[in-house]
């Protein structure tokens, strides 16, 4: 029997996937599966040096540097860098009463899920007088990206705002690019979904100069914030990682990922309008399918050609694809599935198969997992409750989506009193002879000096 995998282009017609077969390969190590797994071609690094010059320019320029590169970037140089209240309130009128609804029942589901999240105080009595209490302490300010590319990310205003407020951030700031067609404002779908959530401090700038606007912020306008988060293209994905250190981040988003895992109890037509719904998104999307069933994989990329031509951004799905992130991995099983869809630790995975549940229960790696036949992402993406900000490009085997603990700090208040430091304190000095570090020892012995309690 062979270990390599063996790969098939699909048959000639649109929304089809490039099919790999593992059944017969016997190998399960994560690294001979990882170095098998369809990825997107996406290089942060080689990105640096186009931003660097960019956040130099709005370190050093401030708000006319941010303003003139809304209008090389953009095409527009907005009236004024912050939105006004105004501006804000007129799209919240405007907003569709559906859409509005929509929106309501997104955040009201999203508190229900981030309220759980809260971490009380504790405290640990280590010995007699001894303690150590963990709080948690929530960043003082924080700045909240949203796109505005391809599609309109209301929704991502919400999935950041939501569980910055419940952790207690007491100044939140969002940027979005300005956009020629609305006055050099961001969409007016987003500013709505800031007034529903009551931010009124709202920027109209967009890539990698609003992650540096951030980071140092501008006189008389943007004050620094402590840690920047949501999602962007590889521009803002590079400029967070030249910052990080300056500000704090949530990730290096890439494209989005979704992977399903399948038995022959999946429905096709599901799954092809799933790995679709997220191939809408952008060219470099990944759609993947792991599945057990040469049966399913035929029928879904029957349903896909189908489906494809009829959809609104059929180009764009027909791109994502047809690219090498995303393809069609034959299994032989489903615990070969697992370790597969583990290797790959995908931004978003579906999971359908007979016991789902079980099956997810199993998973170890994957932002988010989605469970049966009525679990699809695009639920998540708005009205789940749960979070849609989530690692990827792999990033989900050391990595968690954006929750409440994003925002706040864990700091531990160590109280003992005399008799249990004395208690202790051998120990302490002893390691701190063990490292060469004898002042660290020494620390100890003048608290007991005069009653010689304790020696060096």
């Amino acid at each position: 029997m062979r270990e390599s995998a063996h790969t098939r282009e699909p048959d000639k017609g649109g929304g089809q996937l490039e099919r790999v077969d593992l059944r017969m390969d016997l190998r399960s190590d994560r690294g001979h599966l990882r170095s098998l797994m369809p990825r997107a071609g996406v290089d942060v690094e080689s990105v640096l040096s186009r931003v660097k010059p960019i956040i130099e320019r709005v370190a050093a320029g401030g708000e006319v540097a941010l303003l003139d590169l809304c209008e090389e970037f953009d095409g527009i140089r907005p009236t004024s860098l912050r939105v006004p209240p105004e501006v804000i309130n007129a799209s919240l009128g405007a907003l569709a009463p559906d859409v509005r609804l929509a929106l309501l029942e997104s955040i009201r589901r999203a508190r229900i899920v981030h309220e759980d999240q809260r971490r009380p105080p504790h405290t640990t009595e280590v010995a007699p007088g001894g303690t150590v209490t963990e709080k948690w302490i929530p960043v003082e300010r924080v700045g909240l990206y949203v796109p505005g590319g391809l599609a309109v990310y209301p929704s991502s205003v919400v999935m950041n705002v939501v569980p910055a407020q419940i952790a207690g951030v007491a100044s939140i700031a969002v940027a979005s690019p300005p956009q020629k067609d609305h006055g050099g404002y961001p969409h007016p779908t987003i500013l709505a979904a800031c007034g529903l959530l009551g931010i009124t401090e709202v920027y109209a700038v967009g890539g990698a100069q609003a992650i540096a606007m951030f980071a140092y912020g501008y006189a008389e306008g943007c004050a620094p914030v402590d840690i920047v988060t949501g999602p962007g293209n590889v521009y803002v994905a590079a400029a967070k990682r030249y910052l990080r250190g300056v500000i704090g981040i949530d990730s290096e988003a890439g494209p989005t990922e979704i992977a399903i895992l399948a038995d022959d109890s999946a429905d096709a037509e599901h799954v092809a309008a799933d790995l679709i719904s997220q191939a809408e998104h952008d060219t470099l999307a990944a759609a993947v399918l792991v599945t057990t069933s040469d049966a399913l994989a035929d029928a879904v990329d029957l349903a896909l050609a189908q489906r494809v031509s009829l959809t609104k951004h059929g180009e764009r799905i027909a791109t994502a694809l047809a690219g090498t992130q995303s393809k069609i991995i034959m299994v032989r099983d489903i615990e070969q599935g697992l370790n597969v869809v583990d290797a790959y630790a995908a931004e978003h995975l579906e999971i359908q198969t007979k016991d789902a549940r079980k099956v997810a229960e199993q998973v170890k790696n994957a932002g988010a997992i989605f469970v049966g036949p009525h679990s699809p992402v695009s639920l998540g993406d708005y009205c789940a409750g749960s979070n849609h900000v989530l690692p990827t490009g792999g990033c989900a085997c050391h990595s968690s989506g954006l929750s409440v603990q994003t925002f706040l700090r864990g700091v531990h208040l160590i109280e003992y009193n005399k008799a249990a430091l004395q208690e202790v304190g051998e120990y302490v000095i002893t390691l701190a002879r063990a490292e060469d570090l004898p002042a660290h020892g020494e620390a100890i012995t003048a608290r007991f000096e005069e009653s010689e309690q304790l020696h060096g």
